[in-house]
């Protein structure tokens, strides 16, 4: 069932984000001959009109295909005026980033829906994914090492964590023995030394295990949104979304300042992983994760990165101020380091889902 609640995730992202880019082109008076769901060989297709739908074999992405996207494709006379590659700036800009704001839309609609309903939507806040201390428990390892609300811990023995998950792991890893913790308390760096205390616990097959605890709660502050009637639910919808994407910009802001830990970033498998965990939840926690994945795909999408739809933005904005397009060599270059970038992700993404999932699942199938 995972394989399925995945395709649903993946296929309502894709549908809205491709049904973007395909609406603002016909907006706009650009030919559309292809509209794919899938990439690789089609399974389903059917021409209506001039465009052809289709449902590919490999549900990961999607595309859809303008007339003249493609510069050394041929173009009749009579089509020139339709084909993408001849429209102004802003036409080709607004059909670029109509994909990445119809997945707004999706979460637009599923937050309206949810407050419609007398619903809360919820945005954590970054406090609250970070190693922030919130509370010490009192006579706890963390209370006799010195350690205090507010404090954030930054390294364990020397190696940097960014994330609550992470050092949460390495101190249950490491039950009776010393850490050297660096602090950052009030602007100031402090070291301490902790000893984890070991505690008897059942693991999900109810065999007993000697896990380390120092004795300390994270922040849990969150951002509720409500609304009273059905008719305030779409301005507190499109306020949900805005502070959705302020988070997810906040986050990736710190990744990238390595404030939070790579580990975090999870690829296809962490995502099919938390889809069925979600689906297992209920409809209210399977829908508020599409919508919080389709912020998330918006917001990546418009980094200026070559090859996303970002990079095509900031090179229609270059062709804008110069008056004419950067030259095909240059294009070429740019996409191919944008080409390079994308894959050391997808490489990260798996080596994080390979650890942090499938690694703990062979070990336990092991036991």
């Amino acid at each position: 069932m995972s394989i399925f609640w995945a395709v649903v995730l993946f296929g309502l992202l894709i549908f809205f984000h491709e049904l973007g880019h395909f609406v603002a082109a016909k907006l706009v008076g650009v030919k559309v001959l292809k509209f794919s769901l899938g990439f690789g060989p089609k399974i389903i297709s059917r021409k209506i009109g001039e465009t052809e739908y289709m449902i590919s074999a490999i549900p990961l992405g999607g595309y859809v295909k303008p007339l003249g996207e493609d510069t050394a494709e041929e173009i009749s006379r009579e089509d020139t005026a339709r084909a993408f590659n001849f429209q102004p700036v802003w036409k080709r800009a607004a059909i670029i980033i109509a994909g990445p704001a119809f997945n707004l839309v999706l979460a637009f609609l599923v937050f309206t829906a949810f407050l419609g309903m007398k619903l809360p939507v919820a945005i954590p806040e970054l406090d609250s994914m970070t190693t922030t201390i919130d509370n010490v428990k009192e006579g706890s390892p963390a209370a006799k090492a010195g350690l205090k609300g507010n404090d954030t811990i930054v390294a364990i023995d020397g190696v940097r964590v960014g994330d609550w998950s992470e050092m949460a792991d390495i101190f249950s890893k490491n039950p009776g023995k010393e850490l050297r913790l660096k602090i950052k308390r009030d602007n100031a760096f402090i070291e301490v030394r902790v000893t984890p205390e070991p505690v008897k616990v059942k693991d999900e097959r109810g065999r007993e295990m000697t896990i380390g605890r120092i004795g300390i709660s994270k922040k849990m502050n969150a951002t509720v949104i409500e609304s009273g009637s059905i008719f305030s639910a779409p301005f507190k919808g499109m306020q949900a979304v805005y502070e959705w994407c302020v988070l997810t910009l906040e986050v990736v802001v710190k990744l990238f300042t390595g404030a939070l830990s790579a580990k975090q970033v999870g690829g296809p498998i962490l995502i099919m992983d938390a889809a069925a965990e979600a689906a297992a939840a209920g409809p209210y926690t399977y829908f508020n994760f599409i919508a919080i994945i389709s912020i998330n795909l918006a917001i990546l999408n418009l980094l200026p990165v070559p090859v996303l739809d970002g990079g095509h933005l900031m090179f229609l904005s270059i062709e804008a101020f110069r008056g004419r397009p950067l030259s095909e060599r240059i294009l070429a270059a740019a996409n191919r380091i944008g080409m390079f970038l994308l894959l050391m992700l997808i490489l990260l993404v798996f080596y994080n889902d390979i650890s942090n999932i499938i690694v703990p699942w062979v070990q336990e199938a092991a036991r």
